[in-house]
This record gives structure tokens, sequence and C-alpha cells, in this order.
């Protein structure tokens, strides 16, 4: 006699002259051969998904939003005489072009790419088809992790984000930033032409506080940004990145001379509703602010509860741009 499978529930008892009923197929689980197939496929798919294959670089294109400003060429043969040693020791990322069967668009390791053009080799690269937002966020995280990208770079990133039509929060988990931090690098690309920011360089050693010093800068002068670059930059072509900065930074300077924060008048901040929220005004002796209690009585509470917290938060903000590694 047959064993039944215990796996399977009894079957009910069939009714007088019903004829019976032929079992599905199945294989040795005792599933059904469609689902053992389609488990198989879906495994088949991830497997495929996480191999890294070879590919030619010829058609590997490298167009899209890049998360690095630049380059050298030392740095690419330095990576290409490692590879030569070494091999490939971490692959590329790459999508297929749906217009051009065949040929891929690199997601990330562009520098990698480089230096294996350079070789003549074929690329290691695992292929995954991706969105462009999808491509985006596996780019901006992967190169935070290893790249370590500077300010700038990062802020031209979101630039091109931004101008390619991706959303605030595809561009916010792409770099891992905030809507404050994203707000900041956005004001920096507006008045920082991507030019000058190719000529100075990634700028490791500068931080933040002092890209957005020099945002404003060239937003209160009206300075034309190629005429500073020219003086600034033209008889120093061995500068290195943070010196090409000081230097554009102290070209600028006399141009956007400011007047004495005696003369200044007070500034007047708003809500995303647009109502009052603060004014603030400097003087040589100190910096003052007043909340618009009257429409804001709530928060101006709030405030007067946390403000030791805030400042002090605020302050080590501040001291943390000082860093140059920050």
């Amino acid at each position: 006699m047959a064993r039944r499978n215990m796996f399977q529930p009894p079957r009910p008892p069939a009714e007088p002259g019903t004829p019976a009923q032929p079992a599905a197929p199945s294989g040795r689980s005792g599933f059904p051969a469609t689902g053992a197939m389609t488990a198989m496929k879906t495994t088949l798919r991830d497997l495929s998904s996480n191999a890294v294959r070879e590919i030619d670089p010829a058609v590997i294109e490298e167009d899209g939003p890049r998360d690095r400003l630049a380059f050298s060429d030392r740095e690419v043969a330095d990576l290409a005489d490692s590879i030569r040693e070494h091999g490939q020791q971490v692959p590329i990322m790459v999508r297929p072009v749906a217009e051009r069967p065949g040929h891929y668009r690199i997601v990330y390791g562009r520098r990698r790419l480089r230096a294996i053009r350079l070789l003549g080799i074929p690329a290691k690269a695992m292929i995954r088809t991706l969105s462009d937002e999808q491509a985006i966020l596996a780019q901006g995280q992967e190169n935070s992790q290893r790249l370590d990208p500077s300010f700038i770079e990062k802020a031209l990133f979101v630039g091109e984000l931004a101008a390619a039509g991706y959303s605030n929060p595809v561009i916010m988990d792409a770099l891992a930033i905030d809507k404050a931090m994203l707000s900041r690098m956005t004001k920096v690309c507006d008045h920082v032409p991507a030019g000058l920011a190719q000529r100075i360089g990634p700028a490791h050693g500068i931080g933040r506080r002092r890209w957005e010093d020099l945002a404003e800068a060239l937003r209160d002068s009206g300075a034309d940004p190629d005429a500073i670059a020219s003086q600034a930059l033209d008889h120093r072509p061995e500068a290195g990145s943070d010196d090409r900065f000081l230097a554009v930074f102290s070209a600028l300077r006399p141009a956007a001379a400011a007047p004495a924060p005696s003369a200044r008048a007070a500034s007047r901040i708003s809500d995303r509703d647009g109502r009052p929220l603060a004014e603030i005004r400097s003087t040589a002796r100190s910096v003052g602010l007043k909340l618009a209690t009257a429409e804001q009585p709530e928060f101006s509470r709030w405030f007067a509860e946390n403000a030791e917290e805030i400042l002090r938060r605020l302050h080590d903000e501040w001291q943390e741009d000082r860093d140059p590694q920050a």
C-alpha cells in the first residue's frame, strides 16, 4: 500500500459516482511543480543579480550625476598599478541601458572604471536593473561610505540631482542628509558656480561654514566669479585644493566688503507660512534675537525654556565647522 504524504491534508471521500481527480504533479519536495519552478527561477534570478561578471569597458557609459569633482591622472594611475598587481578587488555596479541592448550605465565605481580602461582589461561588475531613483540611492550610499566626499562635492551632487528633477526626499536619502543640510547645500550651489567649484577642487580641509561664507560673499558682492577665479588662481597652477579656496576667498574679500556691524539693518525671519518668527540685529558688541511673541506665543515660550540647550548645540556645530576635518 502506497504511503500517504503526511504533509498533505486528507482528501475528502469522493461522492458515489464521481470520477477520481488526478493528483497535481509534484516534485521530490511534494510541492506542485509549478511552484517549484517559480521558486527556482526566483532563486536563480537572485543569484544572478549578486554575481560578478566581466564586461568590456567600451560598452559602459559614464553619464549621469557625479558625486566627485574630478579624478587626477595620478590617482587613476596609482589605482591602475594596484589593480595590475592585486587584481580588481571591488566590483563596480552598472545597470542596463534599455535603449541600447548590450550597453550599460555606471552606477558607482567611476574611478575604478577609468583605471581599468587604462589597463585595457575587462571590468568586474555587478549588473542591476534599477530605476533612475534606485541608481541615485545606490550611488549616493556607496560613495558616502567609501569615498568620504567633501562638502562641496556633496553640494554639487545635490545641485545636479535637483536639476535632473529628483525630489527632495530622494536627494536626502541618497546623501543621508536632513532637510536643514539640504537647504544649506542648495544655498551654496545657488551662489557658487559649478565652474568656480571645479577650479577650486574638492577642498577636503574646508568645512561647510567656510563654503557658506564664500557663497554669501559672492552673493553680496556681485563680483564676476570668473574674474575672481582668474585673479586668484591663474598664477597658482600647482596650489592644492584647500589653498585654491583660500586664494579665491581672499581675492573676493575686498569686493565683498560688508558694512560695519553697527550699520546693519535688522534681519527678519519668517516661518514656512510667512508669519513673523524673529528679528536678529547685529552690532559691534552683540547679536540680539527678538522673538515675535505676539504672533508666536507658544514657540516663544518653548524657545525660552530650551534656549540654553539650543545655543550649546549651535556652538558645538560651529566648533565642528571650524575643525578642518569637519
